[in-house]
């Protein structure tokens, strides 16, 4: 398995904005928090968040494909590359492993949440309450891109309450909320 290094390396090779960067950065942090709850191999998910969107920028529109032979080529596992393929529903790959629930589920989820936090006074997203999550769901115009029928699938698919999947965002965000801006000192 390549290292958290190699993977951060691959990341700012192919990804060039600091917001899509930051998005990878948060999912890593996220998913560290769900292997530590659904008993995982933190680092390999960490990592399959940190990559889990590294082809984007670069190739949006074969993207998560384009990205699935450079890190077979590089050693990745395969659970690692399938979880990657499946966080795309248009995939049609299968999510099978208890990684690739947790990751499907939490990326548009940790998405939205820092948009929460960026409207919240002073950014922090520690302050984040779950009650201010699913209001800002039902609001449409509110992060219009974030996919809200991926939210509600991966809550399923995990068995979990989304309530209890914004905990575990805000919980694996707060450590690193400086690093991605969103700290009650920013």
């Amino acid at each position: 398995m390549p290292t958290r290094s190699d993977a951060l390396e691959l990341l700012y090779e192919t990804t060039k904005t600091d917001s899509l960067r930051r998005h990878g950065l948060a999912l890593e942090a996220v998913m560290r928090q769900a292997a530590r709850r659904a008993g995982g191999d933190e680092e390999q998910w960490a990592i399959t968040g940190l990559l889990h969107d590294f082809d984007y920028e670069a190739h949006p529109q074969e993207h998560p494909f384009w990205g699935r032979p450079v890190l077979e080529e590089r050693g990745y596992p395969a659970e690692v590359v399938v979880a990657i393929q499946g966080h795309a529903t248009f995939s049609g790959v299968a999510r099978d492993t208890e990684m690739a629930r947790w990751l499907f589920a939490l990326d548009e989820l940790t998405g939205f949440v820092m948009a929460v936090a960026m409207v919240q006074p002073g950014r922090d997203v520690s302050a984040v309450k779950t009650s201010s999550v699913r209001k800002k769901l039902k609001d449409k115009a509110f992060a219009r891109g974030v996919l809200r029928e991926d939210i509600a699938l991966g809550s399923e698919e995990l068995g979990i309450p989304v309530e209890e999947l914004v905990e575990l965002v805000v919980a694996g965000l707060t450590p690193i909320a400086a690093e991605l801006g969103l700290g009650s000192s920013q």
